[in-house]
């Protein structure tokens, strides 16, 4: 049976992930859906940035002394896997970017995005400076997330690429999507095994049965 850790996108908790984990762990399966430092309710963002993130998921692993995970980044997740990767490359038999930013070093969600994104990220977060909101589209449960998880750059020094299998899940309906650069810088390279999906953003919604048959596929 796999070992699955499945990490939300910006303004999300592990909850997001709830009703695919119940089928996963249905079948035999561990799974851990993660909620990061600051997303909680009623968490403080001060002080949170993306290395909070990705020590936050190495933790886990290493406490838990998890080995041959399935590491699923879906959006902003992306960045919190990549750096985990590369931190403990040993420990992840499958990366998963679901949808998500899949960086290199130096880069920071800032750098790969532009225009509405930034007017989101930057002008969300008007209201104390450390978080922005989430947008009026998301689930109610979405609570606001750390600005400085997107504004610090990734260090990443190659070990990420040891990891035996990396995946990328690109969407192609998704309005104005921020991964259309990363899906064309992947999909000729020989090191990911690239699909796409006809849907939006929210995998979890819009293709359900695809979703998990990825998952169960990566293990």
């Amino acid at each position: 049976m796999a070992t699955y850790v499945l990490v939300p996108g910006a303004c999300h908790g592990g909850w997001w992930y709830d009703d695919i984990a119940a089928e996963l762990r249905g079948a035999g399966h561990s799974v851990h859906a993660m909620t990061l430092t600051g997303l909680g309710p009623q968490e403080s963002a001060a002080g949170i940035n993306l290395d909070t993130h990705i020590d936050d998921v190495v933790r886990l692993l290493e406490s838990e002394d998890l080995r041959d995970v399935v590491l699923c980044g879906h959006s902003y997740a992306g960045m919190v896997i990549a750096g985990v990767a590369d931190r403990v490359p040993e420990r992840i038999k499958t990366l998963l970017h679901v949808d998500a930013f899949a960086p290199e070093d130096g880069d920071s969600a800032w750098s790969l995005t532009s225009g509405f994104w930034h007017d989101w990220y930057a002008g969300g977060a008007g209201a104390d400076g450390f978080a922005f909101a989430p947008l009026p589209i998301l689930d109610e449960r979405t609570v606001p997330h750390p600005l400085a998880t997107m504004t610090q750059q990734i260090r990443l020094t190659g070990a990420h690429r040891r990891v035996p299998r990396r995946e990328y899940v690109y969407c192609t309906e998704f309005e104005n999507s921020p991964f259309t650069q990363t899906y064309e810088r992947l999909k000729d390279d020989p090191s990911w095994h690239v699909r796409t999906l006809p849907i939006s953003h929210n995998i979890v919604r819009e293709a359900f049965d695809d979703f998990r048959e990825i998952l169960l596929d990566a293990a």
